[in-house]
């Protein structure tokens, strides 16, 4: 899994208007190709009546699978430039659709391409671009009398905290990066004198610097 990667919070829908024709930009993130075709073709259906349902995705930890589509207008004219924005952001796992209601005024070739880039970035940025990183859960079982002290630790260094138990002992469960995991390990068994318990739980992503 990768240590961290940008994506798209959530759906998004933005329109803007160039020459009379109207360019909607959807977005939204998707967890597989197969996710991303679903999304395309429900956003054709909602537009049925639209000129062009223009779109483009990537997905996969090493962007394996893009694909852009022109749904009709010239070559290279709409997905692509689509698909470009997409990459020059940086994100991951990301659908976007740009439908276009014909205004009546032909743009051109450079007129559709910079038409279907604004309309792809406005969709983007309604759906707010993230940053996703990796934690490690770690539980970390101990004596009530640490438990203060770790309290203080983990607050001043910043580290994500989940839930906590009280039972004869205190068990929290910890999220430090992933990639910091051994060394937040180490970092407890030094602080506690080797008197913490430690399990590694599973990996999952949160938003950075959103609690």
């Amino acid at each position: 899994m990768l240590a961290r990667f940008a994506t798209v919070r959530q759906y998004g829908q933005a329109e803007i208007v160039i020459k009379k024709s109207r360019f909607i930009g959807h977005a939204r993130p998707v967890a597989s190709e197969e996710e991303a075709v679903a999304f395309i073709e429900e956003i054709k259906k909602r537009h049925w009546d639209a000129t062009h349902n223009c779109s483009a995705y990537v997905v996969g930890e090493r962007d394996e699978y893009q694909k852009a589509l022109d749904d009709g207008e010239p070559s290279g004219t709409a997905g692509k430039p689509i698909l470009e924005v997409i990459k020059h952001r940086g994100i991951k796992n990301t659908a976007v659709v740009v439908t276009r209601y014909f205004g009546g005024i032909m743009l051109g070739a450079g007129g559709l391409v910079r038409a279907y880039t604004d309309g792809a970035v406005a969709g983007i940025d309604a759906a707010e671009q993230i940053l996703k990183v990796l934690h490690r859960e770690i539980y970390v079982e101990l004596d009530y009398t640490w438990y203060g002290k770790l309290e203080n630790e983990l607050r001043g260094r910043g580290v994500r905290v989940g839930d906590v138990s009280f039972t004869d002992r205190v068990r929290v469960l910890c999220l430090p990066e992933a990639v910091e995991a051994e060394r937040f390990q180490a970092w407890i068994t030094d602080l506690t004198q080797g008197q913490a318990i430690q399990e590694q739980g599973e990996e999952r992503y949160f938003i950075e610097n959103e609690a």
